[in-house]
């Protein structure tokens, strides 16, 4: 038995990744794209698509080209989607990167991806130009100012980058390395059309809409927040508030005072909301759902978090090598079961085997899922 999505196959365009998403951007001109919710600074979108533009011109300058490597080795920041979509935009590879790496841990990676420019933040530089020593990153980069590393913000320049040809389904644009279940992490050659295709894939099945604002708590670095996060609100329009890593008062601040109304989050964090008893003093009802991916979440607790906020709580499956969604529950649906993934997102066919034989399993027998869609990797790197 192959499984499918209960709606109809969406429509997933033959274009490059950055120029799909800039596709609207000039529209929403003033509109928050990103905010800082610990400082309230604000990228909008029109200063967003200007960046990107700006910092893809001077990457090239610079001898940044098609399918170079770009490394950013960063928490969640304003400045994350410009860096992302600058090297995307000058025909170019993103590899990122976990910012609590070692510099060892870091120079592998370096290395495995062949990355030729790095972009940190100023509490990493330090283990940025240790881990660069011999490496073929030829400059390092940094949101802001640190000593040793040259300012971002120096790359961008007033003019638009020579257009690059890109064919969608061959040229990669993506490289975060799977955690793995067998040895090191490997790299994920993630295509343009991959990431376009889950993305219009994901915002069918999650209904996030442009007048949604997004919790940004999960890292840009890991595919969930790439994806389901940053380059999702980019397609749709909505806005999303960063916050660089999880703290439970920051996150609900930034809940309250923005009125997020859709926060893609992990088990741990739903946990958190359903049980600690400092959410009692936020006002949350701005929340319309919390979304759950990454590891199994009970029922008891999504329900718990469900009539405590009042929202819907949400059940997601995916890995990275599938850009990442393959599942997920859907908003209003009267059959919701809360401990389960639902079914798969449109353009996926899914059906679960038998580990020994191969042999296709029906409902109610546990084997192995198998998925195929236009979102599958090209393979892992090397």
């Amino acid at each position: 038995m192959i499984f499918h999505a209960p709606e109809p196959p969406v429509e997933i365009p033959e274009i490059a990744l950055t120029p799909f998403l800039l596709e609207g951007a000039a529209a929403r001109g003033g509109k928050p794209a990103f905010i800082d919710a610990a400082t309230g600074r604000v990228l909008t979108y029109s200063a967003w698509a200007d960046a990107v533009r700006g910092t893809a011109a001077g990457l090239a300058a610079r001898g940044f080209g098609h399918r170079d490597v770009l490394a950013i080795y960063s928490a969640n920041a304003l400045e994350y989607a410009v860096a992302f979509h600058a090297a995307s935009l000058a025909g170019g590879v993103v590899t990122t990167i976990n910012p609590l790496y070692t510099a060892d841990e870091l120079r592998t990676q370096l290395a495995d991806s062949g990355a030729g420019f790095l972009v940190t933040m100023a509490a990493c530089v330090a283990k940025a130009m240790e881990a660069v020593r011999g490496s073929s990153v030829r400059e390092v980069f940094v949101f802001g100012e640190a000593e040793g590393a040259t300012p971002f913000d120096s790359l961008q320049e007033r003019r638009d980058p020579s257009a690059v040809p890109i064919d969608p389904r061959r040229d990669l644009v993506a490289l975060p390395y799977s955690s793995g279940t067998t040895g090191l992490p490997k790299g994920v050659m993630l295509t343009h059309y991959n990431l376009v295709a889950n993305i219009v894939q994901s915002a069918r099945a999650l209904g996030v809409r442009e007048s949604d604002s997004l919790l940004g708590v999960l890292p840009f670095f890991h595919i969930y927040g790439m994806v389901v996060v940053m380059n999702l609100s980019l397609h749709v329009g909505a806005t999303v508030v960063i916050i660089p890593r999880f703290d439970l008062e920051q996150c609900l601040q930034a809940l309250e005072k923005h009125r997020v109304t859709f926060a893609p989050v992990v088990p741990p964090i739903v946990l958190a909301l359903a049980k600690n008893p400092t959410v009692a003093q936020y006002d949350l009802s701005g929340l319309r759902a919390l979304f759950s991916g990454a590891a199994p979440l009970s029922a008891a607790v999504a329900q718990t978090a469900a009539d405590r906020i009042g929202c819907d709580v949400l059940q997601g499956y995916g890995l990275t090598e599938m850009s990442p969604v393959t599942h997920t529950a859907r908003a209003g649906d009267p059959g919701l079961d809360l401990a389960s993934v639902g079914p798969p997102v449109p353009n996926t066919d899914a059906r679960i085997v038998d580990l020994t034989t191969g042999a296709e399993l029906g409902a109610n027998e546990t084997g192995e899922i198998c998925v195929r869609g236009p979102q599958m990797m090209k393979g892992y790197l090397n």
